[in-house]
């Protein structure tokens, strides 16, 4: 049986998925701190693994990637959405943002700080209007709906290549909310 995992699953719970959080009022399928290790999971337990505005809020991001590893079978596809270090709106319980070189932590060629885990990148992407379930619930539907626009038309433009947007251009649209990843796991 093919098993997803939602890391952090808050108030938006999946359907077909193991749902995990500890402060969530949507009781989770599983209540864990996520800064406490080992997760309550087997190894290479699941085959897709989510986390969607988590990695952010926790103490040790590097150390989630290893439990990530460790309960995520070989070729697992992982989706991890975070705030890009140059986004305009923010929460208050965030302890970080992230950028383009994330994935390379996870390469053991990569000099610079190879975590001892690999995991293989398949795609970088940048979101200017990012968590839309989110907003069309705080915002006016015309400012929802010209942010959704906007969004859409500077995404195209960022992700023709999301390294040099994160470097340079990101700040003249006053920044990107989000950068997401694709990874596959990658085990010996």
């Amino acid at each position: 049986m093919f098993k997803k995992f939602n890391l952090g699953s808050g108030e938006f719970k999946k359907q077909g998925y193991v749902n995990v959080d500890f402060y969530s009022k949507m009781e989770p399928d599983v209540r864990h701190d996520l800064n406490i290790f080992p997760y309550p999971f087997g190894d290479n337990e699941f085959e897709q693994i989510e986390a969607d505005h988590v990695l952010e809020h926790l103490i040790d991001p590097f150390r989630v990637m290893r439990e990530l590893h460790r309960i995520s079978s070989n070729n697992a596809i992982i989706i991890i959405h975070v705030p890009h270090f140059s986004r305009g709106f923010t929460h208050s319980d965030h302890k970080r943002g992230f950028d383009v070189s994330f994935p390379l932590y996870f390469n053991p060629n990569f000099q610079g700080g190879y975590q001892g885990i690999e995991f293989g990148h398949i795609k970088t992407r940048l979101r200017w209007f990012s968590q839309p379930y989110l907003k069309q619930t705080v915002f006016p539907k015309p400012l929802y709906y010209l942010g959704t626009l906007v969004g859409k038309i500077l995404d195209v433009l960022a992700n023709i290549s999301p390294y040099l947007c994160s470097r340079i251009w990101c700040f003249w649209v006053g920044g990107f909310e989000e950068i997401g990843f694709v990874l596959r796991t990658r085990k010996l």
